[in-house]
């Protein structure tokens, strides 16, 4: 496994594998990694001839009054288990690497942008695809790998390589999970033991949400009421920024239960933010 932190560097090392006809799989992550992250990395193993991982905790995504400080990191730890997994190469470009000087240019997303995550953490979305407008043309690969947890990322990613032309396909991993069904999350060292316990009905909500689904409920309010009484019930939630049910393609909030469905939550369990969500297909 080699180890870069000059983008110099790494331009030169991918260049190679292409120009040897090898196809990379990239999988950009921010770090403090855990089973879902590996997961991306064994399936882009099984699919190309080398991979390559980034771990960059980008400034340009979180807020203002968000957990920019305090987000877990352990670079060493991260580099022993990208090891295990055989990984063939890892970006790891600090903050003057990667925006020295600081960029005038931004990738703007919009409509996929303003629903969702994107009504709560204004500018977000901005950050993540310019950072990986950036990594994208620095890896250059032919497959990138992401992970459903961060569904609507997902989607805004996809359209921006559709929109701006990259000769990249995205591959979408399904969420990995604890055996209580908790989505697996750098963020969820944040929480107390009383906060882990509960955490796990974030997935039961969505849960009874697709069940009232594939039952035949057609009313989106009665699946998001049902889900919400559920969630507010916990005693640690502190703070539900939404629980949809949108069209899977668009974000959009669906007028009639059909086609690919996403149910989506974002809840405050004490001070960690956690989102989760589930796609039904009718």
């Amino acid at each position: 496994m080699i180890v870069y932190p000059e983008i110099i560097a790494v331009r030169e090392y991918c260049r190679n594998l292409r120009h040897s006809g090898k196809k990379i799989g990239f999988v950009p992550t921010m770090g403090y990694l855990h089973e879902g992250h590996l997961s991306l990395v064994r399936v882009a193993k099984a699919e190309t001839d080398a991979v390559a991982v980034s771990i960059y905790v980008n400034p340009m995504q979180f807020g203002p009054n968000e957990d920019l400080q305090k987000y877990p990191r352990d670079l060493e730890r991260d580099l022993a288990l990208l090891e295990k997994v055989e990984t063939d190469l890892v970006f790891v470009p600090s903050e003057e690497m990667m925006n020295s000087p600081p960029s005038d240019i931004r990738v703007v997303p919009h409509a996929l942008s303003q629903t969702l995550c994107g009504k709560f953490r204004p500018g977000h979305f901005e950050g993540v695809v310019t950072v990986v407008t950036k990594l994208f043309n620095i890896i250059q690969p032919q497959r990138a790998y992401f992970g459903q947890k961060d569904a609507q990322q997902c989607i805004i990613i996809q359209q921006l390589v559709k929109d701006l032309n990259f000769d990249i396909e995205i591959v979408v991993c399904p969420i990995i999970r604890e055996n209580d069904g908790l989505a697996k999350s750098s963020r969820n060292v944040y929480l107390s033991s009383q906060e882990r316990q509960e955490a796990p009905v974030l997935y039961q909500a969505l849960q009874l949400g697709e069940k009232m689904i594939r039952e035949g409920e057609k009313k989106r309010d009665k699946i998001i009421g049902r889900m919400k009484e559920m969630v507010y019930h916990l005693p640690t939630c502190t703070r539900v920024d939404y629980i949809e049910v949108v069209d899977a393609e668009t974000l959009q909030p669906l007028v009639e239960i059909k086609g690919k469905i996403l149910i989506a939550l974002a809840v405050y369990i004490g001070k960690t933010r956690l989102i989760d969500n589930s796609v039904v297909t009718i």
